[in-house]
């Protein structure tokens, strides 16, 4: 099992930081390795990766989900299994801290040993530094989603439902972290490239998704 934490500061509002995250069908624009991201419904997502030349798909759930403070969620089936949380700090105004947690435990030699490298680490510090360019060049979030999630909405957990052979403890209002302990400091470094961050995003047709009741603003993933 690996576990990796990594944190940066981004020069957005926290709101701003927050529902970018919603958009999952955006991470391929700034996440390493992802190829396809796509959303079944307000708390799953089937994943499509390449990871150290192997080829991956998997689904996901999210657990926990509070506006502007954290997004937490797990693997679901058999094959990938992690769990993680990235949580959102406001620093004043302005700026925002993001830090992501991690844990994944490696599925075949290849990706064993890419992990023993330290590429996940790295990998996961890109990604940060990308998303930091992302949000930043277009200085609002191409979307956003603003209801509440709580670890009861989750799915009964089985045998092959839950990462790393366990059932998660109860999380509340707590924020998830899986790794415990305060972590690395923010990155202090300039954003990573996004490549073309005007293209237009591809998400059409969500806004006719149903969504749950929720605090704050009822928009769209």
């Amino acid at each position: 099992m690996s576990k990796v934490e990594q944190t940066i500061d981004v020069d957005v509002p926290v709101r701003s930081a927050y529902d970018q995250w919603t958009q999952f069908e955006d991470f391929p624009r700034f996440m390493e390795g992802v190829e396809e991201v796509r959303q079944l419904d307000d708390r799953h997502c089937h994943w499509q990766t390449k990871v150290a030349g192997v080829r991956r798909e998997f689904d996901t759930e999210i657990v926990d989900q509070l506006p502007d403070e954290r997004i937490a969620w797990r693997s679901t089936g058999e094959g990938i299994r992690q769990k993680g949380v990235v949580s959102f700090q406001s620093l004043d105004a302005d700026h925002t801290r993001v830090r992501l947690a991690m844990d994944v435990e490696p599925d075949g030699m290849a990706e064993k040993a890419a992990n023993a490298l330290g590429m996940l680490d790295r990998r996961v510090k890109g990604d940060l530094k990308r998303f930091k360019g992302f949000i930043e060049d277009h200085e609002q979030a191409t979307g956003g989603w603003r209801g509440r999630i709580r670890p009861q909405d989750a799915d009964v957990p089985t045998s092959t439902g839950v990462p790393m052979g366990e059932e998660p403890g109860p999380m509340g209002d707590e924020t998830v972290d899986p790794m415990g302990g305060e972590g690395p400091g923010p990155m202090r470094e300039e954003p990573g490239s996004t490549g073309d961050p005007d293209r237009t995003r591809r998400s059409p047709g969500m806004e006719s998704w149903p969504l749950p009741p929720g605090p704050g603003d009822p928009g769209t993933r």
